[in-house]
């Protein structure tokens, strides 16, 4: 695996800058990036989130490129990630992991059952109840699902937390998709992932290569789909199925910054 230097800076390592030079040179760019750690540091609110100024120039630049498309590939639902993301009507968003995809300005209807829906409801309940017990902690309800945020709680406390998130959703009979991610664990009736996600926007756009950056354990999935040709880039430490690494999101703008020079010139 490439990795690139710590500083965050236009440097890459000789892997990484020529697989950015190959993508400069696709016919038809599709550059598809996780949102939260990624082009936006991770804070306590994530009402909070924005994407880095310096990311958010890099993306004006390559969007407005012939054959060259942005989409932000999120587990937020979808109005949420729209309105972090300052995401325009025609904006590339898949969220809640791929259930949700919004092409040219139209979104998927999840369509839940009641079954569906009555089995999201009685979990909630049991979450509600051990977030009352667990100071710090959020409950964030999904269109499929459901997240318990811990960022900021103490371990122990957050551990004990997901414990009995897990305990609950066994109670209820199991057969939730469960997905822990940094400082959140979601539980889901529906299955979908980014990995799904970034599929559905390659062939919308017929995409003859993409980038697609990311830095949870949730990205994993989008890497595992990637094809030859792509590149995958893990944002921070941790084991992946990625080609490459940088170290935080400044270093994922100044990658971005890269690109889009390099686009501009081809």
């Amino acid at each position: 695996m490439s990795t690139s230097r710590p500083t965050g800076s236009v440097d890459v390592d000789e892997g990484l800058a020529e697989a950015m030079a190959r993508l400069a040179a696709t016919p038809r760019l599709l550059v598809a990036l996780d949102f939260d750690g990624t082009v936006s540091p991770l804070v306590d609110n994530p009402r909070d989130s924005r994407v880095l100024p310096a990311a958010r120039a890099a993306l004006n630049e390559l969007e407005r490129m012939p054959d060259t498309w942005i989409a932000f590939v999120s587990g937020r639902p979808l109005a949420g990630l729209a309105r972090v993301t300052e995401a325009d009507d025609e904006a590339l968003l898949i969220a809640s992991h791929g259930v949700e995809v919004r092409l040219t300005g139209g979104a998927v209807d999840v369509g839940l059952t009641e079954e569906e829906s009555a089995r999201l409801e009685a979990l909630a309940a049991e979450l509600e109840r051990i977030v009352n017990a667990t100071p710090g902690s959020k409950l964030e309800r999904k269109p499929v699902g459901l997240g318990l945020h811990t960022r900021g709680v103490p371990s122990e406390q957050a551990r004990a937390a997901d414990r009995a998130s897990r305990e609950a959703a066994s109670s209820l009979g199991g057969g939730f998709l469960e997905r822990a991610g940094k400082d959140i664990l979601e539980f889901a009736v529906r299955d979908a992932t980014k990995g799904d996600g970034v599929q559905r926007l390659r062939e919308h756009v017929g995409a003859t290569a993409v980038l697609y950056a990311g830095d949870d354990v949730t990205d994993e999935d989008a890497f595992a789909a990637l094809h030859q040709g792509d590149v995958g880039v893990k944002v921070g430490p941790g084991e992946t199925k990625a080609g490459h690494r940088v170290s935080d999101p400044d270093a994922v703008a100044a990658l971005l910054a890269r690109l889009a020079v390099a686009r501009a010139e081809r």
